[in-house]
């Protein structure tokens, strides 16, 4: 477990990192109406105090800083040292926002300090899930809350299911991932993430399904917009994982047959997509109940 993380964190302070702050505002476009229907379940009031955990380049500390306003402060951890020097970069000076580069799930926090964990597509990567939220229940106040949201299936979800469906036979296949493995699909299962947020000690949790339709490319023409979803698609995500070291015959076919793909989706100037998610809510047990 200890060299996954360290594989993983590695992974993202290098080509990751740099590939997602290449794309950020794109990708941020594409979280945003899913992170703001956590916010909105987060509920976040002035002056509280909020841990945004996998923060990224920082758009969803940004959006929980202008709700918590002045007297309150966002705190945004991610592993990623080139997101998180995004993150610095974009924040205006007198946004009640810090960051900093660490790993929730182990890193020294302020023990009963937060009123709310938050996160954006950020937890599901844990190798010790059940251990992890523990770990950061303690930074929470008695009575704090917990809003997340995660992915649902890969079936469910066009930026995972459009490509690597399109590619199939073209692309040499990898075993699946055990649903369970640290990935972004690996919260998939309501019931998994009930028994996870259990164990840590949490109760009042709430599951409820959110979808939403987002814009994968855009340009300044219908043709444009789909070579723009191609070239995400090619330099963020796992078919470019997939692709890696494979010869340009098969990056030619599989970028064939991805286009058409995306070709079948709506929009004009965008190609829209469907994303299917978990917007998850908990509460950190008043002192009188956890004694």
């Amino acid at each position: 477990m200890a060299q996954h993380n360290a594989d993983r964190a590695a992974g993202w302070n290098d080509q990751s990192g740099e590939r997602w702050v290449a794309h950020q505002a794109r990708l941020d476009a594409i979280a945003a109406v899913f992170g703001q229907a956590a916010i909105e379940a987060a509920a976040p009031a002035t002056g509280e105090r909020v841990l945004d955990v996998g923060c990224g380049a920082g758009a969803s500390s940004l959006a929980l800083a202008a709700r918590v306003g002045a007297g309150g402060q966002v705190l945004g951890v991610d592993i990623s040292e080139p997101l998180i020097a995004r993150a610095r970069a974009l924040a205006p000076q007198d946004a009640p926002t810090l960051f900093r580069v660490a790993d929730a799930s182990s890193a020294e926090l302020p023990e009963g300090a937060f009123d709310i964990l938050f996160s954006r597509f950020g937890v599901m990567f844990f190798d010790d899930p059940t251990g992890a939220f523990a770990h950061m229940r303690c930074a929470l106040k008695p009575g704090g809350r917990v809003a997340f949201v995660c992915w649902r299936g890969a079936a469910e979800n066009d930026w995972m299911r459009l490509p690597m469906g399109a590619t199939k036979g073209i692309v040499p296949a990898t075993a699946p991932p055990d649903p369970e493995t640290p990935g972004p699909f690996s919260f998939g299962d309501r019931g998994r993430v009930a028994r996870i947020l259990t164990g840590a000690g949490f109760n009042d949790i709430a599951i409820a399904p959110f979808d939403a339709s987002v814009p994968f490319g855009e340009g300044a023409t219908r043709d444009a917009a789909i070579d723009d979803a191609v070239k995400m698609t090619f330099e963020v995500g796992p078919l470019s994982r997939a692709l890696v070291d494979q010869p340009d015959d098969i990056r030619a076919r599989a970028s064939a047959a991805v286009r058409a793909a995306f070709a079948d989706c709506p929009g004009e100037r965008s190609v829209m997509i469907d994303g299917a998610t978990w917007i998850v809510t908990a509460r950190n047990p008043a002192q009188a109940d956890s004694d």
